[in-house]
């Protein structure tokens, strides 16, 4: 706990020391789902036949697709901006060779990216009912609530496994580039998967955030029951299970790697 409370104020002061980038930060959510909210306004009619499991509304569609897939974002970049940030101020060495587990620096140093992606999430859900006129008046917050907490563990997973590259190699991450850019392109994040041509969507079915998106929607828009998303729940249960621990598995071994080559201050 006292590692965790470190960590968080560290950050906390961190954001709160650029006070002006941190206010804009949130201004631009509010043009980006304006922006969405007319495009809908335009094209959406065009998109509903396509949308009709998730009640036909595609700047619905899209609001939870921006939000939630900020997540995936934030869990791929986060460990590996916490180890980039150690390595060019010379405090990741000192920080890996401390008694502390490695569990508990990862875990800790991922709670403020979390905790203010939460609070964007909420914007967005918030401006998008209130302001936007979305109706989650039939959302089921307790599948909402398991489906989010499997897709964090899932993204967990990338991300630990996109920080062992920055341990090892300092620059250039596949991880980043496929299951972060092209989880925008396959995973249903602004249009549903079945406008993909035939032989590209398989390739959606490797992504978490598919899975992820889909429960979500079906929650939040239809307020669909746990077992009426049991495939998307089943398959992100299973996303976790492999990943989470085998990238703890991986970090460790980058971490040993590193250490034995001496290269843990390099970057």
């Amino acid at each position: 706990m006292a590692t965790a409370i470190a960590f968080v104020r560290r950050d906390f002061l961190a954001s709160a020391s650029y006070r002006f980038s941190f206010a804009m930060h949130f201004v631009s959510i509010l043009f980006s789902v304006g922006m969405f909210y007319y495009i809908a306004e335009v094209f959406g009619f065009a998109a509903a036949p396509m949308l009709q499991a998730y009640g036909g509304d595609y700047f619905a569609f899209v609001l939870i697709g921006l939000a939630f897939s900020d997540y995936l974002a934030q869990s791929i970049s986060t460990f590996s901006s916490s180890i980039r940030e150690g390595q060019t101020m010379g405090t990741l060495e000192v920080m890996l060779l401390s008694p502390v587990r490695l569990s508990s620096i990862l875990i800790s140093s991922s709670i403020w990216g979390y905790a203010m992606t939460s609070f964007r999430v909420v914007l967005y859900l918030l401006l998008g009912t209130f302001v936007f006129g979305v109706s989650m008046e039939h959302a089921n917050p307790v599948t909402a609530l398991i489906i989010f907490f499997l897709s964090i563990a899932s993204y967990c997973g990338l991300g630990i496994i996109s920080a062992c590259f920055i341990i090892v190699f300092k620059k250039g991450d596949p991880i980043a580039w496929a299951f972060g850019g092209v989880s925008a392109l396959l995973s249903g994040t602004f249009y549903p998967i079945g406008v993909l041509p035939e032989w590209i969507r398989p390739l959606s079915s490797l992504m978490p955030l598919t899975y992820s998106l889909d429960g979500m929607r079906l929650a939040l828009l239809q307020g669909y029951s746990i077992l009426a998303v049991w495939q998307d729940v089943a398959v992100l249960a299973a996303f976790s299970v492999v990943l989470l621990p085998a990238s703890i598995f991986a970090f460790r071994l980058a971490v040993r790697q590193a250490k034995k080559e001496g290269s843990l201050a390099q970057y």
